[in-house]
């Protein structure tokens, strides 16, 4: 069965019901004249999952193009290719090239989450530890969970229920263990720690850090901000703060923890559908690379980066996706080098919102809502646009690249997915230009 989500629209309701109610409250009732009804109770919203129907009108490719037919000649949409698909049946009601390989940014992110909703358990969870090392040190040993968080007690973590440094050190002094020192191991990886497609200097731009197996916060220098400079030695900034915890001053080491090591402290990460809809919520290309990864080691592959990549690739065509023509050099979509054709992301897409892959579904919580959450709050501006609230969709950015492909439920009450990929204009004129076409979806029944 289909299913979609009303919770962004319960998000714009209360956001147009929070405003009356504000307003209603400026006046004072009891200075109202004498037979005026009291003040009714604020609108309350309950967002919910509901079915979509399976009898909803179904689309015709004659009406799909039509709805489109103007705004997919939008010169800022550059070189343009796409797919639109009917999500129930599967059936394709546009598309523009789209066997053509293209670079698809942060798209590429489609491939992991559903690589990795597929092969792995939903409820996996990632361990932390600190075993007992020698003469009082600690050893802080990851498993490649970049969600750990340094962040106090009580306060906001920027993932989703997030493991804390704070828990591992209260657990050491409830040991009883006097501590001299910390070390870090970071042995869970190997291979070298950033794709050699890459900048370094995307590490101080926030968009990247070296790929190592112990990281708090992902690596992000101001823990809460989603675009902060990563660290470009994460391990050593989560023994740091787990020395800070303890109260400790000596220098951070790294060293491998020994087999037979007491575990005096643990930490679970939250389980991987949580994992997965932070990745594709905020784009997060760490939380990306490490997923493929901790793929890769579930299937007995290498824990490199291109044993992610290699383990997103085998995992699809396992259950019956045609990659042909992919090129992938990483699990996030920071290489230029990625090619992906835009047939493969709509059939993606379609089949996580349709019957064919159900293990997929989860995928589609983690999509931003179109003028509300993620990478899409700022895009879909609801007086224009009539996808705001009803589009959600995975963004993808690069210089001269720009692709949008998601779910949107028309006036009709039908699903369908989509594709679009843009590219060799600035982002700044296409995206707009995308949601455009995405938008049109929402409006027509393309009958």
């Amino acid at each position: 069965m289909l299913v979609w989500t009303i919770i962004s629209v319960a998000i714009l309701a209360l956001i147009a019901a929070g405003s009356v109610v504000i307003a209603m409250r400026l006046d004072n009732s009891d200075d109202l004249p004498r037979g005026i009804p009291p003040q009714p109770a604020a609108i309350t919203v309950n967002p919910q999952i509901q079915p979509v129907v399976a009898t909803a009108p179904e689309p015709t490719p004659e009406g799909v193009r039509r709805a489109i037919a103007r705004d997919v000649r939008a010169p800022e949409l550059g070189e343009f290719t796409g797919q639109i698909s009917d999500s129930l049946t599967g059936a394709i009601l546009w598309s523009d090239d789209p066997a053509t390989p293209r670079t698809p940014a942060s798209n590429t992110k489609i491939l992991t989450a559903a690589a990795a909703l597929l092969a792995l358990p939903h409820d996996k969870r990632l361990d932390t530890t600190v075993v007992a090392g020698p003469n009082g040190q600690v050893i802080l040993k990851g498993a490649g969970d970049p969600t750990l968080s340094a962040q106090p007690t009580g306060t906001d973590t920027f993932y989703t229920d997030a493991p804390r440094i704070a828990d591992l050190a209260a657990q050491i002094r409830k040991s009883g263990t006097t501590v001299t020192s910390v070390a870090v191991d970071t042995s869970a990886f190997s291979g070298p720690t950033m794709e050699q497609t890459w900048d370094r200097q995307d590490i101080a731009g926030g968009d990247i850090a070296p790929i190592e197996s112990l990281m708090v916060d992902g690596a992000r220098t101001d823990r809460l901000n989603e675009y902060s400079p990563r660290s470009a030695q994460p391990a050593e900034a989560a023994g740091a703060a787990l020395a800070t915890a303890l109260g400790v001053t000596t220098v951070v080491t790294t060293t491998t923890a020994p087999s037979t090591g007491q575990v005096i402290a643990s930490v679970k990460s939250a389980p991987l559908v949580t994992r997965v809809n932070d990745m594709m919520r905020y784009s997060d290309n760490v939380l990306a690379e490490t997923l493929s990864l901790e793929l890769s080691v579930a299937r007995g592959g290498p824990a490199t980066i291109a044993g992610g990549v290699d383990a997103v690739e085998s995992v699809l065509r396992e259950k019956g996706f045609d990659l042909t023509g992919v090129t992938l050099r990483d699990a996030s979509g920071l290489s230029y080098a990625n090619k992906v054709p835009a047939a493969l992301l709509d059939k993606l897409m379609a089949a996580a919102s349709g019957p064919a892959q159900p293990l997929m579904r989860p995928m589609l919580d983690g999509l931003p809502v179109a003028g509300g959450t993620g990478t899409l709050a700022d895009r879909f501006d609801p007086t224009t646009n009539p996808g705001a609230g009803w589009v959600r969709a995975k963004t993808g950015t690069l210089t001269g690249v720009s692709s949008l492909t998601g779910i949107v439920q028309t006036v009709d009450g039908r699903v369908l997915s989509f594709a679009l990929m843009s590219g060799g204009t600035s982002p700044a004129d296409a995206r707009p230009a995308l949601d455009d076409v995405a938008g049109d979806l929402r409006e027509c029944g393309c009958r």
